[in-house]
C-alpha cells in the first residue's frame, strides 16, 4: 500500500513516535496494512462526525464514554467512518481498555492499539504526516519520470504508439486509446506481460461489448484526453488501463494523467497535419475545377497525392454542408471519417476539404462493371455515414448535407464536372430529401439560383403564386403543398392525391380553389410550367 503514496498502520506503529509508546495491537492485526491517509488527535464525544475516512485516530479515551453501550456505539461510528485504526493511550482515563471497546472493535473489523507509555501526540502527528507527504512526493517523482520519457519519445519523432508503450511498461498492464464512444484507436502491451497476452485480444474480451465500453471494470484506470474547447466535445479520446497482469494503483493513474496531456498535443498536431493535407487535396480539386491545372498535368499531380485511377473514367462528387453544421475546427475529423467510410466502396478516391465554401469535393475511379448510379449510391451512403461519425448529426436523423454527382469522364471532364457539381450543390440546398442529386438535372435550379438577386425573379414569383402565399398566411387548409405535389407529378392528379393522402374529390376542390386564386388554368401545360418555375425560384428568393 505504500506504493499508493500513503503509509500503512503497520509502518506508523514502527515509527519512533508511536514505537516509544510501546504499542500493543489488541484487534485485527491482519488489517495493519490499511492505508493511513491522515492523523487526527482528539477527545470530543462527537469526533466520529469530524472524520472522513482513512485517519489514524489518537486519543486518551476521554470521549469514549463511561458506559459500555456508549463505548460500543462510539467504536461502531468510527468503523462506519472508515478510519484506518484507533490508538488509545493508557493513563488517567484507562489503565487498560474495557472489554466493550475491544469486543466492539473486533466485531467491526477495526484495528485497535493501546499505548502503554505516554507519547507527544503533536510529535507523532508530525512524524506520520512527514512520511505521508514524502510518499506522495515519491509517487510524483515516478509519474514525472514517465512524463519525461514520453516527452523525449515524442521529441524524438515518436507518436501515440510510443507513448502508450512507455505507459504500458510502467503499469505492467495493457493500455488502450479509445474514441469517446469506445472505439479502439491504439493498443499497447507491456513488455513484462506473460507471453501470449495480446492487448487486442484483451481489449476485445474486456472492452469489446458495448456495455463494457460504457462502464469500464472497477479496477480499470480511465483518463480523458482533452481536445480543447468546452463541454462534451472537448474530449478527443480516452486512455484506458486494464488490470490484467497486476493491480493498478494511484501512481499508475498519475502517470496516465500526465501521458494524457502529451497525447493531447500529439493528436492535435496529427489533426493539424491531417487537415493541412486534406485542404491541400481540396485545393488541387478546386484548381482542377477552375481550370488552373491543365488536364494533361492533372494525373501526375494527383499521383503525388496518392490518387492513381489508371485509365478508368472519373466520377466527380461534391458534398456540401449546411452553414450551421460546418465542423468548425474539425475538418480533419470529417475528412478522416469520410475517407474511412469510402474505403469500403472499393474504388480509388481522392477526398479534399474546402472549409471556406463548406464543401467536400472528391474524385472516384469508375471501375468496369460498376454503373454510375450504383457507385453514386455507395458514395452518398459513405459520405453521410462519415458526416454522422464526425458528429454533424445523429445516426438515423436527417444529415444536413447535400450530395451532388457530376458526369463521369476523363480528366478534362473531371474539372468541369467538379465545378458543375459544386455550383449545383449550392442550388440543391433545400430540395427534397434524396441520397444524392444528379448535377445534370439541376440546371434549372442552378440558373434560378444565379438569378436569385435579380428583382425580376422576385416579381415573377409574386405574380405567379403571390395570391396563393397570401391565402396560406391567413386561411386553412394551406394550399401550397397541394400545388407543389400537383406540379411535382406533372399534373397527374391521382399520384398527387396519393402523396397528399387525399381523396380525389378533395384534391379537385383544392385545385379549383388554387385556380381561382391564381386566375389560371391548371390543366394548361404552359401554366403548370410557369408555376413549377415559380415554386423553384421561391426557394432562392425568400
Amino acid at each position: 500500500m505504500e506504493t499508493e503514496g500513503g503509509i500503512t498502520v503497520r509502518r506508523a506503529l514502527d515509527l519512533p513516535g508511536l514505537r516509544g509508546g510501546l504499542p500493543e495491537v489488541l484487534t485485527c492485526a491482519e488489517r495493519l496494512d490499511r492505508t493511513v491517509r491522515w492523523v487526527h488527535a482528539g477527545e470530543a464525544p462527537n469526533i466520529p462526525a469530524l472524520l472522513k475516512g482513512g485517519e489514524l485516530l489518537l486519543t486518551t479515551g476521554l470521549g469514549l464514554g463511561s458506559r459500555p453501550a456508549d463505548q460500543r456505539a462510539f467504536v461502531r461510528k468510527l468503523a462506519d467512518r472508515g478510519i484506518a485504526a484507533l490508538v488509545v493511550e493508557l493513563g488517567p482515563r484507562f489503565s487498560r481498555l474495557p472489554a466493550a471497546i475491544v469486543d466492539a472493535a473486533r466485531t467491526a473489523g477495526l484495528p485497535l492499539v493501546q499505548l502503554h507509555r505516554e507519547v507527544p501526540f503533536v510529535a507523532v502527528t508530525e512524524e506520520i504526516h512527514t512520511e505521508i507527504v514524502n510518499g506522495h512526493y515519491a509517487l510524483l517523482q515516478r509519474a514525472e519520470e514517465v512524463h519525461r520519457r514520453c516527452t523525449q519519445a515524442v521529441l524524438g519523432g515518436g507518436g501515440v504508439p510510443q507513448v502508450l508503450g512507455i505507459l504500458a511498461d510502467f503499469a505492467a498492464n495493457p493500455v488502450f486509446l479509445e474514441t469517446p464512444d469506445g472505439r479502439l484507436l491504439f493498443a499497447a502491451g507491456s513488455g513484462t506481460a506473460p507471453a501470449g497476452a495480446d492487448p487486442l485480444q484483451v481489449w476485445e474480451g474486456l472492452r469489446g461489448a458495448r456495455a463494457a465500453r460504457e462502464a469500464p471494470p472497477a479496477d480499470a484506470v480511465l483518463v480523458e484526453v482533452p481536445g480543447g474547447g468546452h463541454g462534451t466535445g472537448s474530449v478527443r479520446a480516452r486512455l484506458v488501463l486494464l488490470a490484467v497482469s497486476g493491480p493498478l494503483v494511484a501512481v499508475h493513474r498519475m502517470a496516465a494523467e500526465r501521458a494524457a496531456g502529451i497525447l493531447a498535443v500529439v493528436l492535435m498536431q496529427a489533426r493539424q497535419e491531417e487537415e493541412v493535407a486534406a485542404r491541400g487535396r481540396g485545393d488541387f480539386l478546386t484548381d482542377l475545377a477552375e481550370g488552373r491545372i491543365a488536364p494533361e498535368d492533372a494525373p501526375a499531380q494527383a499521383g503525388v497525392l496518392g490518387f492513381r485511377p489508371g485509365g478508368d473514367p472519373l466520377l466527380p462528387v461534391v458534398m456540401r454542408l449546411a452553414p450551421e453544421s460546418a465542423p468548425a475546427g474539425s475538418w480533419a475529423l470529417l475528412a478522416r471519417a469520410v475517407t474511412e467510410e469510402l474505403s469500403a466502396v472499393g474504388a480509388p478516391v481522392l477526398v479534399g476539404v474546402r472549409p471556406v465554401e463548406g464543401r467536400v469535393p472528391l474524385l472516384l475511379a469508375l471501375r468496369p462493371g460498376t454503373t454510375r448510379a450504383v457507385l453514386a449510391d455507395r458514395v452518398a451512403a459513405a459520405l453521410r455515414a462519415g458526416a454522422v461519425r464526425a458528429g454533424l448529426e445523429r445516426a438515423g436523423d436527417r444529415t444536413p448535407v447535400v450530395v451532388v454527382v457530376g458526369a463521369a469522364g476523363g480528366w478534362t471532364a473531371a474539372g468541369a464536372g467538379l465545378r458543375h457539381a459544386a455550383e449545383a450543390s449550392t442550388a440543391a440546398q433545400g430540395l427534397g430529401e434524396r441520397p444524392w442529386h444528379d448535377a445534370r438535372r439541376l440546371d434549372i435550379d442552378l440558373l434560378l439560383w444565379r438569378l436569385r438577386d435579380h428583382p425580376d425573379l422576385a416579381s415573377f414569383v409574386g405574380r405567379a403564386i403571390g395570391p396563393l402565399l397570401e391565402h396560406d398566411r391567413t386561411s386553412r387548409p394551406a394550399l401550397l403543398p397541394t400545388l407543389e405535389a400537383y406540379v411535382a407529378h406533372a399534373g397527374r392528379k391521382a399520384e398527387a392525391a396519393r402523396e397528399l393522402h387525399l381523396n380525389r374529390q378533395t384534391l379537385y376542390n383544392r385545385l379549383a380553389r388554387i385556380g381561382e386564386l391564381l386566375g389560371t388554368d391548371l390543366d394548361d401545360p404552359q401554366s403548370v410550367l410557369a408555376l413549377s418555375l415559380a415554386l423553384r425560384a421561391r426557394r432562392h428568393t425568400r
